[in-house]
C-alpha cells in the first residue's frame, strides 16, 4: 500500500483488458460530490497506469473522460462510465459516478456493480449531505470503502483539517477507523503564501514520496519532520492493531514490543478489505507533462492490495423465473451464467450496447442468453423473458470499445446487440433462466409533461420514449388517461434537461414542454333533482324521452351508484339501461369545468315513454340532460388530488420543511425519529402544490432530504382555487 518495495507493471495504452480469474479484478466505484473531482481522479490514474500516454490520450483516439456530448456541453458528468486500468498484473475496473443529486440512478448502478467504494472529497469544500447519505448506504451493506482527499493545490485546502471533517461524518462511534496513511509534504511557500503539495509521507513506512519531478521518487525524512510523522503513525498503528484478528497485538504493542510494518501492512489490508477501516489518502493530476499525478500510486496499491476481490462480494439474491430462491457459489467461472445490466447506451454506430457485471459463470460472444426483466411496468417498462444472442464482447474506455474474447464471473463488460435487454435485467443461461433481485432505484418525482412538436415527431415519438426508458429506469413514462397528457417523470430539472436533449440530439425527436396537469374531478356539494326531456316529433321518426332524477353526494372513492326506483312502468324497462348509460357517460364528460363527476348517487324516479318515438337513444340523450339540469341547481365541488408526503431530512431542516409544507395548504400528520439527527415527516399535501417539490426540497434542504409520494385521496379544493380553476377553463397545474 504505498510502503511496499516491488516493480510496477502498467497496462500499456490502447490494449484491451481481460481478467481470466476472480482473484485479478477489483471493481470499484468513485463516490462524490458534484465538481470533487472524480473523473481527473480517473484519469490520473489511468496516466500512471499507463492506460494512456501523457496527453491523456489513448492509443486509438480520444481520452478516458471521452464518455458524451452532453457531458461535454454540461461540464459535469451525467451518467456511469467504466474505465479499465492495470496494475501490478489486477485488472481495475474504476466506475465513475455522477455527482449530481440528479443522476443519482447512475450511482446507484454503479454501487451494484462494484465490490468497493472510493469516496473523493474535495480539501477545499468537505463533505456535503449527499455524500454522507450515500456513505451510510454503503455501511449498510457493508460495502469496503476508502476516502480520497483532491484539490489539495486550492488556496483553502486543508488536509488535517479535511481528514478531522471525514472522520466526524463517516466514523460514527469509532472516528479512529477513519485515518489516514499519508500525511501530504509542502514545497516552499509561492507568491501568494500558499505552499504546494509536491510529495507525501507514508506513515508505515516512514519514507518521502516526492512528485515533484512528474515521477514517484522515494527518500528518508529529515529530522525536523519525525516528530509529527511519530504523532501521526502512533495513531494509525493504534487503529489498525484495534482492527486486527490478534487480539493480543494491542496488549504486545502497548508493553513497547515492536510490531513488524509487514503485519501492520497485511492487519490494515484484511481491516479494509471488510469494511472495519476507512484510510484517507491524497490525490492531485499530474502536471503537464509528467507521468505520475500525486498520491496515484499509493491508491492503485491501496486498492489491488487492500479492496475485496469479487469473491468477497455479497451475490445478490437470485431465483428462478417463477421466483423459487436459488443458491450460487460466488464468482464460480464454472457455474451457471448469471449476469446483469447495469447499464444501458445507444451508439450511433453499433446499436444498443450494454454495460454488464458478471456475477457467475462465464460470458462469451454469439452465446444465446435468456433475458429476464421483472418488476419495473410501473415505469413504463414491460415484464419480458425472452432468448438473445449475444453480439461482441469489448471493454470500453471513454468512447472507445476494444474487443474482448470473454468474461469471466466478476468482472465488467460490454455487450452489443441485445435490443431487448434494458438497464435491470438479468442475463442467464437459456435453458436455466434466473432472475437477480433489482437494486433499489430512486422514484422520479418531478413530472415533465410533453407533446410532439410536429407530425414527424408524433411518428418517432414513441420508440424514443421508448428507448429512453429502457436506458434509464429511474425515469417513469405515464400516459395520463384523465389529462391525456404524456408525461416523463425524473429526478430534478438536469435529469429532464437531458431527457430531453438526448430525444432531440439521439433520436431526432423534437418535443415541446407542457404545463402538467393534475387529475381533477367533481363531485354534488349537496342533494339535487334534475329532469331531461328529450322531445322531437317534427315528423317522420321522432323522439321522445323523459326521466326525472335525484343526485346526493357519497362518500369519497364511492364512485357513481346508479340505483332504479321507477314504478309503474312509467319508464320501461328496456330503457332503464339507456338511462344509466347517458348519466354515466355525461358524468365522465363533467358537469361543471368539464372534469369527470365522481362519488354520487343517482337515483332514477320517474318518467315517460312514447309507444313509438322513445329509442335507447332518445333515454340516453334525457339521462345527460337530467344530470346537467341537477347540476345547474346546486352547487359543484371541485376535488383536486391530495398526495400522501413522507420527508426524510436532517433534524437541523425540520423547521424550514414543516413550515413549507403548511404554506403548500399540507396538512401535518406526525413526525418520527429514525436513526441519528433525521426526522420523518408525515402529511397530506394538493398534488397542485407539490409539482416542483423534488426541486425545491432539495433547495431548501441543501441535497440532504430525500420524499416519497404516493395518491391519498381526492377531496374539495378551496373556493377560490377552484373558482380561479374554472375561469382558466381547467388549464391549470
Amino acid at each position: 500500500m504505498g510502503d511496499k518495495a516491488q516493480t510496477h507493471h502498467p497496462g500499456a495504452a490502447g490494449r484491451a483488458l481481460t481478467a481470466d480469474r476472480p482473484a485479478s479484478v477489483r471493481n470499484v466505484v468513485l463516490v462524490g460530490h458534484s465538481g470533487s473531482g472524480k473523473t481527473t481522479l480517473v484519469e490520473a490514474l489511468a496516466l500512471t497506469a499507463g492506460a494512456v500516454n501523457r496527453a491523456g490520450r489513448v492509443e486509438d483516439g480520444g481520452t478516458v473522460s471521452d464518455y458524451d456530448d452532453i457531458e461535454h456541453r454540461q461540464q459535469r458528468s451525467v451518467q456511469l462510465s467504466l474505465a479499465p486500468v492495470e496494475w501490478d498484473g489486477i485488472k481495475i475496473n474504476l466506475l465513475d459516478t455522477p455527482g449530481y443529486a440528479d443522476f443519482v440512478g447512475e450511482l446507484r448502478a454503479g454501487l451494484r456493480a462494484a465490490d468497493a467504494a472510493l469516496f473523493v472529497v474535495s480539501a477545499s469544500d468537505g463533505v456535503d449531505g449527499s455524500t454522507r447519505m450515500v456513505w451510510e448506504e454503503c455501511a449498510a451493506v457493508g460495502m469496503p470503502r476508502a476516502i480520497v482527499l483532491t484539490h489539495l493545490e486550492a488556496a483553502r485546502a486543508d488536509f488535517e483539517e479535511t481528514t478531522r471533517i471525514c472522520a466526524e461524518a463517516f466514523g460514527g462511534d469509532d472516528p479512529d477507523a477513519v485515518l489516514p496513511l499519508y500525511l501530504p509534504l509542502r514545497g516552499p511557500e509561492g507568491p501568494d503564501g500558499h505552499a504546494p503539495v509536491t510529495g507525501l509521507v507514508g506513515l508505515l513506512s516512514q519514507k518521502l514520496f516526492d512528485y515533484s519531478t512528474g515521477e514517484r521518487k522515494e527518500s528518508e525524512p529529515g529530522e525536523d519532520q519525525l516528530p509529527d510523522i511519530e504523532r501521526a503513525r502512533n495513531r494509525l498503528i493504534e487503529g489498525i492493531i484495534a482492527e486486527s484478528e490478534d487480539e493480543t497485538l494491542m496488549d504486545r504493542y502497548l508493553g513497547g514490543e515492536p510490531v513488524d510494518v509487514r503485519t501492520l501492512v497485511e492487519d490494515l489490508e484484511r481491516a479494509v478489505a471488510r469494511g472495519s477501516f476507512f484510510p484517507v489518502l491524497a490525490a492531485a493530476p499530474a502536471a503537464d507533462g509528467a507521468r505520475q499525478g500525486l498520491g496515484t500510486v499509493e491508491l492503485l496499491e491501496l486498492v489491488t492490495g487492500g479492496f475485496p476481490t469479487p469473491f468477497e462480494h455479497p451475490l445478490p439474491a437470485v431465483a428462478t423465473i417463477d421466483g423459487k430462491p436459488r443458491e450460487l457459489k460466488p464468482c464460480d467461472t464454472d457455474g451457471p451464467l448469471v449476469a446483469e445490466v447495469v447499464k444501458t447506451s445507444s451508439d450511433p454506430y453499433v446499436g444498443r450496447i450494454s454495460l454488464v457485471r458478471v456475477f457467475s459463470g462465464t460470458l462469451r460472444p454469439d452465446q444465446t442468453v435468456h433475458v429476464s426483466g421483472h418488476g419495473l411496468a410501473d415505469r413504463g417498462h414491460e415484464d419480458h423473458d425472452v432468448d438473445e444472442k449475444v453480439g461482441a464482447l469489448s471493454m470500453p474506455f471513454g468512447k472507445q470499445q476494444r474487443p474482448v474474447t470473454h468474461a469471466v464471473a466478476g468482472d465488467l463488460v460490454s455487450v452489443a446487440k441485445l435490443s431487448r435487454a434494458e438497464t435491470g435485467d438479468t442475463l442467464s443461461a437459456k435453458d436455466d433462466p434466473l432472475l437477480m433481485e433489482p437494486w433499489q432505484m430512486p422514484d422520479p418525482l418531478l413530472p415533465l409533461a410533453i407533446h410532439a412538436h410536429s407530425k414527424a415527431d408524433e411518428d418517432k415519438l414513441s420508440q424514443g420514449l421508448a428507448r429512453l426508458v429502457a436506458e434509464d429506469p429511474t425515469m417513469r413514462l405515464e400516459q395520463n388517461q384523465d389529462t391525456h397528457q404524456v408525461v416523463l417523470w425524473c429526478l430534478g430539472e438536469a435529469h429532464a434537461d437531458v431527457a430531453l436533449e438526448r430525444l432531440r440530439n439521439r433520436y431526432g425527436v423534437q418535443v415541446d414542454v407542457v404545463p402538467h396537469k393534475v387529475s381533477l374531478r367533481e363531485t354534488f356539494a349537496h342533494k339535487a333533482a334534475g329532469r331531461g326531456r328529450h322531445v322531437k316529433q317534427s315528423g317522420g321518426h321522432g323522439q321522445y324521452a323523459i326521466c326525472e332524477i335525484e343526485v346526493e353526494p357519497l362518500p369519497g372513492g364511492s364512485g357513481i351508484e346508479f340505483v332504479d326506483k321507477v314504478v309503474g312502468g312509467a319508464v320501461p324497462r328496456q330503457f332503464i339501461p339507456s338511462v344509466e348509460k347517458g348519466v354515466r357517460a355525461q358524468a365522465a364528460k363533467g358537469v361543471a369545468a368539464g372534469y369527470p363527476l365522481v362519488d354520487v348517487r343517482i337515483t332514477l324516479l320517474d318518467g315517460k315513454a312514447h309507444s313509438v318515438d322513445s329509442s335507447d337513444a332518445a333515454f340516453q340523450t334525457a339521462g345527460a340532460l337530467a344530470l346537467r339540469e341537477a347540476a345547474a341547481d346546486t352547487r359543484i365541488h371541485l376535488l383536486e388530488p391530495v398526495a400522501e408526503v413522507t420527508v426524510l431530512v436532517g433534524d437541523a431542516y425540520v423547521g424550514a420543511v414543516m413550515s413549507d409544507l403548511s404554506s403548500r395548504r399540507g396538512r401535518l400528520l406526525g413526525t418520527e425519529q429514525v436513526g441519528t439527527g433525521r426526522t420523518l415527516i408525515r402529511a397530506d399535501v394538493p398534488e397542485f402544490e407539490i409539482g416542483r417539490y423534488a426541486v425545491d426540497l432539495r433547495s431548501l434542504s441543501h441535497g440532504t432530504a430525500r420524499f416519497d409520494r404516493s395518491y391519498a385521496r381526492h377531496e374539495p379544493m378551496p373556493p377560490q382555487i377552484a373558482e380561479r380553476i374554472r375561469e382558466q377553463g381547467g388549464d391549470e397545474g
